[in-house]
């Protein structure tokens, strides 16, 4: 009987290979960093090669960490940075071009052309999406009219477009001796291209956008067997599991049931709030998303709000400013002062997410006077995070008619005390995080455990979440209504800035 199960987690900023037990233990870890290219500004790409190099390293790595042969791996589950797009040659697997980061805000002029006619909502009830930036397709039209070469061999069948997820499994399978060309239905809702009611690509929006059909991968549920790994480091290893990050962590943290919802604390913050079988178009600025299709069950929906910079900002702080020497030095520097001494700090760096969505806002920082010293800007860092969520979830609440009695939270930023504290005052339920915070490796093993029987239902993984730590709201009211007006403020400052 196979011991474990494997996860390939490709971030934004690094790949990892986790590997779990049957309770969700985590056994052994794997992790490398690739580079971030900034050609200009507002371009963000990566290397699809090194991230592929990378990605035979950790599993190799988390292997060898435990002494793990292969024959004790049930399958291999793969998580992903959702709209980060890629184009490949069939025949030598070589990219085109870097791959385009779901940060990149190159298509802005694209978005600006489209929403011409019919405004920002024009592919919404297909799509669920509005047009932005954000997402893969106009991602991938950028490629095919930019690239010299690669929309006539587009044409042909001989290029292919996929998210990393697709990337990995293609080269995982054979590359290009019989690499399976596919994706799930998650990491399909955020192409634009895909239509939430059929869950198949959408002719009007491949036409819409001039993309060819035939460098499309096939979309799977996000938990079957896709095919084996064909490489010596996880021999005839089935991949199982297929979610893109978020929705990864919505599995990890076991929300099954309509009106559960959690946060992510990442590079960016995503909220995601399951609505069962129920498609719901947002009337708030949130995005509809399929949260999650395990084989030929019915698919599960949600509504998502996605905020662009969370844990960036800490890293600008760190990286651009020269605040602090590493990241977790922001606590203690915020915990220096007792509050914000009046500032605010909205991230706006490639424009605003949910629920605002506006490409043309750029970051601010507003209320500044001579008191204000680098600790009360390091806290309010930390609490643009809370507030954007809070935005979030005002908006959540408004579009499902479901009022939030707790938040699951997860992510690099869960272990900022004095963060969690204020989210928790903020939004005036209890935050809970899991004693297992690596929740969307942890989805994507779930995903692939259940197509290979290793787990054989929800009860099972539902049995492995623990709740480690949970954060009480303090805050007053009053205290609460001041601060969020004050936030609000700062947030229409940093409105129209961009030509």
């Amino acid at each position: 009987m196979s011991k474990y199960v494997a996860a390939i987690d490709q971030g934004t900023t690094s790949t990892r290979c986790i590997i779990f037990d049957r309770q969700g233990n985590i056994i052994s870890v794997g992790q490398k960093e690739h580079q971030q290219i900034y050609p200009q500004p507002g371009w963000v790409e990566h290397n699809p090669e090194e991230i592929w190099k990378n990605t035979l390293e950790v599993i190799a790595g988390a292997r060898i960490n435990a002494s793990i042969s292969a024959t004790e791996i049930a399958a291999v589950g793969i998580t992903n940075q959702r709209e980060t797009t890629a184009v490949w040659n069939r025949k030598t697997g070589k990219p085109y071009y870097n791959a385009l980061v779901w940060q990149d805000t190159r298509t802005g002029d694209l978005v600006n052309h489209f929403a011409q006619d019919g405004g920002q909502d024009r592919f919404r009830a297909q799509t669920g999406l509005p047009l932005a930036t954000y997402f893969s397709g106009l991602k991938l039209k950028w490629l095919l009219d930019n690239v010299p070469g690669l929309r006539e061999d587009a044409e042909k069948g001989e290029a292919l477009f996929g998210t990393m997820d697709t990337f990995l499994i293609w080269n995982l399978t054979g590359g290009p001796h019989g690499g399976t060309h596919v994706t799930d239905v998650t990491n399909a809702s955020r192409t634009q291209l895909m239509n939430l009611h059929t869950l198949a690509w959408d002719s009007d929006m491949l036409a819409a956008f001039g993309i060819p059909s035939a460098m499309l991968p096939f979309i799977k549920s996000s938990s079957e067997v896709y095919g084996n790994v064909v490489l010596d480091v996880l021999p005839n290893v089935p991949i199982a599991g297929d979610l893109g990050d978020q929705h990864a962590a919505l599995v990890g943290q076991t929300c099954f049931e309509p009106g559960q919802a959690k946060n992510t604390y990442g590079t960016g913050c995503f909220m995601l709030l399951n609505t069962g079988t129920e498609l719901k178009v947002s009337t708030q600025g949130l995005l509809t998303t399929v949260a999650y299709k395990f084989g030929n069950q019915p698919v599960n929906y949600a509504l998502e709000g996605s905020v662009a910079i969370a844990g960036a900002l800490v890293q600008w702080l760190r990286d651009n400013l020269g605040m602090i020497e590493k990241s977790s030095d922001v606590e203690t520097l915020a915990k220096s002062v007792e509050d914000n001494g009046g500032a605010y700090f909205v991230p706006a760096f490639s424009g605003l997410y949910a629920p605002y969505w506006k490409a043309d806002a750029r970051g601010v920082i507003a209320g500044l006077t001579r008191y204000v010293t680098k600790a009360h800007i390091a806290r309010a860092v930390l609490e643009a995070t809370a507030y954007q969520t809070l935005d979030v979830m005002n908006a959540m609440e408004k579009d499902a008619d479901i009022e939030l009695k707790s938040l699951r939270v997860d992510g690099g930023m869960v272990a900022n005390e004095t963060l969690m504290q204020f989210q928790a005052d903020m939004l005036n339920v209890p935050v809970v995080c899991p004693a297992v915070t690596e929740t969307t490796a942890l989805g994507a093993a779930y995903a692939a455990g259940l197509a290979v029987g290793y787990w054989e239902n929800f009860d099972d993984l539902r049995q492995n979440w623990g709740i480690a730590h949970t954060w009480n709201p303090k805050m007053e009211s009053e205290q609460r209504a001041k601060l969020y007006k004050g936030w609000h403020k700062a947030v229409e400052r940093s409105f129209g800035w961009e030509d």
